[in-house]
């Protein structure tokens, strides 16, 4: 399993793990944190809990996902062909733990957010009100050329009811896979801009962070946050604001 991202080194709170399992090969994890493993790709039997995955790839639809409280064993088994997880980890903090279970497609609230070249779809995995001690989690499509994460939030500041406090992190991909997006950090102090392409990883600790698709390609991003409670209050740039409000 390729380690991606490490508490403490390139985030506070989120871990993030990558396994390619061939198929019948199994994994086993034991974490004393938060386990939130995405199936991207593939199928794989989960012990004690079912069977997970059957998406070819994450443009096809909504995917499944495993959770699993701090000190739960997980074992994983790819059938029927490969099968490609990512492990998103995290401590409990003051959180209650969740159930151990499979969440499907039917789990999560899919819906259609902003208009125009800033339309895309957002997939909801673990949001505020599901059974998850800290985690928050889901995936977002971009429509080749168009923008998400905007009008541009950060969520950095623990200012209830402004702004929550909540460090997030992103794992990208493109169809097609050659393709790439660019993903703007900016805040009081400077702003910067990357080139993201298939497989990057990107970690947020602060500040706005819109992103957009290069023309001809779908982007795709799986975002994971934690931090002060499981509310979701970010706070717009006032700059941009308007294109939402009106």
């Amino acid at each position: 399993m390729k380690t991606l991202l490490t508490p403490g080194k390139e985030t506070e709170l989120i871990g993030l793990e990558l396994a390619d399992l061939a198929d019948g090969e199994t994994l086993e994890l034991t974490r004393d944190t938060e386990i939130a493993a995405v199936v991207l790709s593939g199928v794989v039997d989960v012990e004690g809990l079912g069977t997970a995955g059957g998406r070819g790839g994450v443009f096809e639809g909504a995917g499944h996902t495993v959770y699993a409280p701090p000190g739960t064993p997980l074992r994983f088994q790819a059938t029927g062909g490969p099968a490609q997880i990512v492990v998103c980890t995290a401590p409990l903090g003051d959180g209650r733990p969740g159930t151990a279970r499979i969440i499907g497609p039917d789990d999560q609230d899919v819906a259609e957010r902003g208009e125009g070249n800033w339309a895309r779809t957002v997939r909801t995995v673990l949001g505020p009100d599901d059974d998850a001690g800290r985690i928050l989690l889901g995936e977002t499509i971009n429509p080749p050329g168009n923008w998400s994460s905007y009008p541009p939030h950060k969520h950095d500041t623990h200012e209830p009811p402004r702004e929550v406090k909540l460090e997030e992190v992103y794992l990208f991909k493109l169809e097609p896979e050659n393709g790439f997006g660019i993903q703007l950090r900016y805040n009081g102090e400077g702003e910067e801009a990357f080139t993201v392409r298939d497989g990057d990883v990107a970690a947020i600790p602060n500040g706005y962070h819109p992103v957009v698709a290069a023309p001809g390609y779908k982007l795709y991003y799986l975002w994971v946050m934690a931090g002060e409670g499981r509310k979701m209050i970010p706070y717009l740039d006032p700059e941009h604001a308007w294109v939402q409000t009106g």
